[in-house]
Parts: structure tokens; C-alpha cells; sequence
């Protein structure tokens, strides 16, 4: 109880809501006025709701319409998630956050270089327009868009439709780590995530600029589909 008081607390004085009360608001119920925590501080959040979920101790707010009212006057969340569009893999539900609290872009197989304006575009507007302070790129075990490259990686082939360019796209992460000891599979879902945030560190005009100023971060995760345990890279 006294974690999820403190969390409460942190996100709803970053959104500047100190006329509503913690108990019946759930966290950035109106645009921000002041600037979200700090990059680490964020992390650390993430880290201990990740902590609550594996413990099977949530306490993230319900998501009946009433808990979205307070929110259609503008969003402010603390970070972006950029995810695998993989249906087992829900950021919100992973970190034991509330509606609002998380800026969530998904996409097959979490990758940044070569998704093109969409994602680029999306985590740009987070950063530039919403003030989020951290990026956290979620990679995923058993993830099939990797997986599928490293099936086809020297295959000729050619998977249907965009399929094949979305697995083309994963491949260098494939091939940079084909050569590590341990698990190839593994390795080639922490290469992906790993290139995925040198995408974003060297990202113009906005992100690179955001995190030379220490406004932003940008990190790298892997979620266990077993364990439920986000472990940051």
C-alpha cells in the first residue's frame, strides 16, 4: 500500500493535479503543467510495477468509463513504450499502470530501423508534444517476427505481402548476433532491441537534441512471456 501511495504520488504531482485527490483520480488526469519525473525516476517506476505484476500484486486503476472521463481533456504520460504488437504482451498491464500513464506504440517484432514515419513519427509527437521523459524499447521472448527472420534469414524465399519486408527489416539484428554463445533466439531478440535504441539515441531533430539536454532516455528491455519479469539490458 505505502508503494502504491508513493507512485500515486510522484505521477500525480508531475501532472501538476494537486486540487483532485489520489484516491479517486487516476494519474495525469489533465494535460501537464510541470515536467514529468526524471528519466530515471520513471524507469525505476516501471521497474517496481513490473515488480508488483510478477508478484501477482497489482493495483494499476480500473478501466471502466469513468476512469477514462478524467482524461478527455488531454493526456500526459510519463513514458513510451515501443512495443511488439504481440498479443501477450501489454505494457500497462506488465508495469501495473493506470490509464494515461503510458504513450504505448506497437509494432511486429518492436524494431525502429526501417518502421518508418509512423513509429518514428508517433515517439517523436510523445517527446516533442506529450513530455515524456523516457523511451523504452520492449522486446519479448519467443518473439515470432524474430523468430521468422532467423528462419528465413538466408533462405530465398519471399514471405506474403509486407511480411517479408517487416522480417527483412529484423534481419541485421539476426546477423550480428548469430555468432554469440548461448541461445539464438535470444540473442537476436536483445540484438533487435539493442539496435532499436542506437536508432533512437542518434534520431534527429527531436530525440537526439532531448536526450543531449538529459530531458530524455532511451532503454531496452526484454519481457519473459514465463516469468512475467521485464529485465532491462
Amino acid at each position: 500500500m505505502q508503494s502504491t501511495t508513493r507512485r500515486r504520488f510522484l505521477l500525480t504531482t508531475s501532472a501538476a493535479l494537486a486540487t483532485t485527490t489520489l484516491r479517486n483520480t487516476p494519474a495525469f488526469a489533465a494535460p501537464r503543467a510541470t515536467p514529468a519525473p526524471s528519466p530515471d525516476e520513471v524507469l525505476r517506476l516501471l521497474q517496481e510495477g513490473n515488480g508488483r505484476f510478477v508478484a501477482g500484486a497489482i493495483t494499476h486503476p480500473g478501466r471502466t468509463p469513468a476512469d477514462f472521463k478524467p482524461l478527455a481533456a488531454g493526456q500526459a504520460p510519463i513514458a513510451t513504450i515501443i512495443g511488439c504488437a504481440d498479443s501477450r504482451v501489454p505494457p500497462e498491464i506488465l508495469f501495473d499502470l493506470g490509464v494515461g500513464d503510458l504513450f504505448v506504440v506497437r509494432v511486429a517484432g518492436n524494431y525502429v530501423s526501417g518502421a518508418g514515419a509512423s513509429v518514428k513519427g508517433s515517439v517523436e509527437y510523445a517527446v516533442a508534444e506529450l513530455g515524456v521523459s523516457l523511451i523504452l524499447v520492449l522486446g519479448h521472448s519467443q518473439c515470432g517476427a524474430v523468430k521468422a527472420a532467423i528462419q528465413h534469414l538466408h533462405d530465398k524465399d519471399a514471405l506474403p505481402g509486407a511480411i517479408n519486408d517487416l522480417v527483412n527489416t529484423i534481419k541485421p539484428a539476426v546477423l550480428e548476433s548469430e555468432h554469440l554463445p548461448g541461445d539464438p533466439l535470444d540473442n537476436a531478440i536483445r540484438a533487435n532491441v539493442r539496435r532499436g535504441v542506437e536508432r533512437l539515441n542518434t534520431l534527429q531533430p527531436v530525440i537526439a537534441p532531448a536526450i543531449k539536454s538529459g530531458k530524455l532516455k532511451v532503454a531496452g528491455a526484454v519481457y519473459d512471456l514465463s516469468t512475467g519479469k521485464v529485465e532491462v539490458l
